[in-house]
């Protein structure tokens, strides 16, 4: 009996630890926050600032500069920064360190990421009462530094940042995309550049440069390759193709809509002009930049901050010197199908803030969050690539206006291809959109994107795509990316356990495998004892 009770005592205690631990690395309820009174300078905070970067130097100059400058104005604060070389990783170790409570102080990211984040309790702080903040809000009386107020920040950037109604990040940079365009080749073919790009003008002048003469090479370029027409984001492609024709995508409530005949419609078309060899991705042929500068792409569409890898004269580039040929190149925004009612997707990184026990160490973020709004940091970054400053404070400013207008002047700074692609999205701004924010909406981007992928990879195979070929593209896509799980809340239905949970429920298996089999050896022990009295 008194083993029994050590064994059962054991088992409690093991699955006590076990859950113990499992509450550790398991989801933890963060108090809500809630704006201190004052900020206390006086104590010693550390805060960890995570950011990306395409391995540009300058910008990391640019950061790390930021947090020198800032600790003029708060040197009890403590940056630590941590860079990445791509938005997914970013967001993948978040959704790691949720549960551990590990996650950033600050980190830059995008509203589609932080509608995941927000599936923890608290995770994500809304920004609201801090904006508002008499005294530590934007441009607020007790900030130090020349911060921008509320009225300064682009209101169309900044309602890019609200999820259920309340503000859950700051806008840190805007781009959209643009048309990079070899005018001589298409001057060469025959055709002058419309004001407003349109679809049909794409395709037709892609299609004319696929041309060959008889010893096979190209007539457009005399060389054995052209892709006259290349995509970067194939996402974006099929978002902004289906917010032209006013068709579906998905809606606020988290609807998957995308599964429709105007999607399979534009699926044909992609089809028809992968066939003749007219059109393809980044994802099958690489970076569009590169077979531009090379002569053997006439279109290459790309976002806008990519602009220093456009162009004869671009500073960035993946090809020998002595591949580039000299061409103008022209910068116009994306092809539309209503140019009288152009629709451009905005995007960009935003910031946001995370939860933490410490109500300073909150305080400390959103105060590093609102300097990297100020004009020195959103000029300097702006001006690395094609960015535009998320501030009217910073886009008026005599600085960021001289940066401007000296467009043309050089080759590095002022060159002309990302001052004219800046200039695309400041004077088409008000023509921007962007997707509904929902928990599943960063699969549902990545969803769009690979169903013009499959289409044109199929199509290069020398498969058939028809009806049959989309219906069953459809059925897959929704259910690699998990899309038939997303209820109308925009909710993702339950999924695989956490792996504290996981833990806890084998633990618990295995506990009560070895009590059974415990009692089973006892029970075996006892009958073969009695057996043996017997005999004896």
């Amino acid at each position: 009996m008194i083993r029994k009770k050590r064994i059962f005592a054991a088992a409690l205690c093991t699955a006590a630890a076990v859950s113990s631990l499992s509450g550790c690395h398991g989801q933890r309820k963060t108090t809500e926050f809630s704006v201190p009174a004052a900020f206390n300078e006086n104590s010693s905070i550390e805060i960890t600032f995570w950011a990306k970067n395409d391995t540009n130097r300058t910008q990391t100059d640019i950061y790390r500069k930021a947090i020198e400058d800032f600790n003029i104005y708060y040197p009890n604060v403590t940056v630590d920064l941590r860079l990445y070389t791509d938005y997914g990783k970013i967001y993948n170790d978040v959704i790691t360190n949720i549960p551990t409570k590990t996650t950033p102080n600050v980190c830059i990211t995008y509203p589609d990421h932080i509608a995941t984040y927000m599936t923890g309790q608290n995770t994500v702080v809304p920004l609201d009462p801090l904006m508002e903040d008499p005294v530590y809000g934007l441009g607020g009386s007790g900030v130090k530094f020349d911060a921008p107020t509320f009225d300064e920040v682009i209101p169309k950037f900044l309602d890019e940042c609200i999820l259920g109604g309340r503000h859950y990040a700051v806008p840190y940079m805007r781009s959209t995309e643009a048309c990079y365009i070899n005018k001589d080749m298409v001057e060469k073919l025959g055709y002058t550049i419309p004001d407003q790009l349109t679809w049909d003008f794409i395709w037709e002048v892609s299609d004319a440069a696929t041309e060959k003469n008889a010893d096979g090479t190209f007539k457009v370029n005399g060389q054995k390759v052209m892709i006259p027409f290349i995509y970067k984001s194939t996402d974006n492609m099929m978002i902004q193709m289906l917010k032209q024709l006013g068709a579906g995508y998905s809606d606020e409530s988290g609807n998957i809509k995308i599964f429709n005949d105007d999607t399979r419609k534009i699926l044909f078309t992609i089809a028809d002009h992968v066939k003749n060899g007219a059109f393809s991705t980044f994802k099958i042929s690489s970076y569009p930049g590169n077979f531009l500068n090379a002569g053997q792409c006439i279109f290459a569409i790309d976002s806008t901050a990519g602009a220093t890898w456009m162009g004869s004269h671009a500073s960035h580039h993946d090809i020998a010197e002595d591949s580039i040929i000299e061409f103008e190149t022209v910068v116009k925004p994306i092809p539309q199908f209503d140019p009288a009612n152009p629709q451009m997707i905005s995007q960009g990184p935003s910031i946001c803030v995370f939860n933490k026990d410490d109500p300073q160490e909150v305080l400390a973020s959103w105060l590093f969050t609102q300097f990297l709004l100020t004009n020195s940091v959103q000029t300097a970054y702006a001006e690395t690539e094609g960015y535009v400053p998320v501030t009217s404070k910073a886009q008026q400013s005599p600085e960021y206006t001289e940066y401007l207008a000296l467009g043309g002047t050089d080759n590095d700074l002022h060159y002309q291809v990302k001052t004219d692609a800046t200039k695309l999205l400041i004077e088409n701004t008000a023509n921007t959109f962007i997707t509904p924010v929902f928990n599943g909406s960063a699969s549902l981007r990545d969803a769009s994107g690979q169903l013009i992928e499959a289409v044109a990879k199929s199509t290069r195979r020398k498969e058939t795509v028809d009806d049959a070929y989309i219906d069953k593209l459809y059925t897959d896509t929704a259910s690699l990316y998990r899309l038939d799980s997303i209820s109308a809340s925009g909710k993702a239905e339950l999924g695989e356990l956490p792996d504290g949970a996981k833990a806890l429920i084998i633990t618990l298996i295995v506990i009560w495998v070895l009590i059974g089999a415990y009692f089973v050896t006892t029970t075996l022990i006892k009958r073969g004892k009695k057996k043996t009295g017997q005999n004896h």
